[in-house]
């Protein structure tokens, strides 16, 4: 199964929205959230990604869906072309539907493009 981690500035935000996605799509998918620093303030951590990596990687890729800024480039330095990919989404609609598409059992290619999609869900 395709495993997702969530980098967010904020530890609360990326947990927050890991268990959201939880809920609407099913607490099997290997999630992780790498929010925050490891002193509890904002700001990435390449070493909380990685171990969030490892932790979700069960062989099919890993899909990261940063927030903003540095989270990206984070992201981009553990980038692993057709392992780890990164997910150019809104965070939470994004986080969503890449849950859903990785609980169906969605490929790699499959739950990234999922993720995409939600760059067109409407609200109104």
């Amino acid at each position: 199964m395709v495993g997702i981690v969530l980098i967010s500035h904020s530890s609360g935000l990326a947990a927050e929205v890991a268990a959201l996605a939880r809920q609407i799509g099913g607490a099997q998918v290997p999630l992780a959230a790498a929010g925050g620093t490891e002193d509890g303030g904002l700001g990435t951590s390449p070493d909380r990604v990685t171990a969030a990596i490892e932790e979700v990687d069960r062989g099919d890729g890993v899909v990261l869906i940063p927030d903003l800024g540095s989270s990206v480039l984070t992201a981009r330095l553990l980038q692993t072309p057709g392992d780890v990919v990164i997910a150019d989404v809104p965070f939470v609609e994004g986080a969503i539907s890449a849950v859903v598409a990785a609980g169906g059992g969605a490929s790699l290619d499959g739950v990234l493009a999922a993720a995409e999609e939600a760059w067109h869900v409407r609200k109104l």
